[in-house]
């Protein structure tokens, strides 16, 4: 049972740290630690990406520690593998349910961003590396998806702090390695350009996520029970076809919008 759950906990920390990037934050250092940026400032985009990533690389080891911290926890609690999926199944739905707003549902998070006040008072290699880290920590700075808090439950769950730490890396270094999606931005042209394209992806990513969270809530309650598992794979199904539609209803273009009525005045 916890090879599955440290599995399941892996792919997610790299899928919701994929998702994260499209955070108000994620964008930021899409914009802010590209070359064209950094020229500007008199600095080499190379050396403070790369402080960039190892900030973010040890703020997902500091989330690793503490889910580590958890996970030795739940492992002397000798918790049957059973209650251990009913848990992360329960955990997944409702981060799910959040994630696609079911009936307005949401979850706790935090907008909070970095500082961009750093770029002026400090070095390169402080705001790279500060950045980073509150970036690679997940929960310093604007939580984009609630995958990132399944992740820490799934992480914690599987009861061994090695397989916690390093689920809490590999968050960090993917959310860090993103900086270097911006390699080619040079002029103020490909800048909006990348920003066009990237923010035309939007929703591809969320649907993944959403995909993902749906996945592996459904494989984990295979280990709690088949009827359970039969039940959350009808649910889950209903519910991504619903969404799926809403979804399409939403970009749907809206006909009555091109007609005008000469007679009303704004103003």
């Amino acid at each position: 049972m916890n090879v599955d759950l440290a599995l399941a906990a892996s792919t997610l920390a790299v899928v919701a740290a994929v998702r994260s990037t499209w955070s108000p934050c994620g964008l930021s250092m899409l914009a802010t630690i590209t070359p064209l940026a950094e020229q500007g400032r008199g600095h080499r985009y190379r050396t403070t990406a790369t402080w960039f990533v190892l900030g973010s690389v040890l703020g997902g080891a500091s989330l690793g520690a503490v889910m580590a911290l958890l996970a030795a926890g739940v492992g002397a609690l000798a918790v049957s593998g059973t209650l251990l999926a009913a848990v992360a199944v329960v955990t997944g739905a409702v981060t799910l349910a959040a994630d696609i707003r079911i009936a307005g549902f949401r979850l706790p998070v935090h907008y909070r961003q970095v500082n961009e006040r750093w770029l002026d008072q400090f070095r390169p290699w402080v705001y790279g590396a500060g950045f980073g880290w509150q970036i690679g920590c997940g929960l310093a700075t604007y939580i984009k998806t609630c995958a990132v808090y399944l992740t820490i439950v799934l992480a914690v769950l599987t009861g061994r702090p090695g397989v916690a730490l390093m689920v809490g890396i590999v968050f960090g270094l993917v959310r860090g390695l993103a900086v270097f999606l911006g390699r080619r931005i040079t002029s103020t042209v490909a800048l909006a350009d990348f920003h066009r394209r990237f923010m035309a992806a939007d929703r591809l990513a969320l649907a993944a996520i959403v995909v993902c969270e749906a996945a592996v809530t459904l494989a984990v309650s295979t280990v709690v029970s088949p009827w359970l598992a039969v039940t959350v794979a009808g649910i889950l199904s209903l519910v991504l076809v619903v969404w799926s539609l809403r979804r399409r209803q939403s970009t749907a273009p809206d006909n009555t919008a091109a007609v005008v009525t000469p007679s009303v005045t704004v103003g």
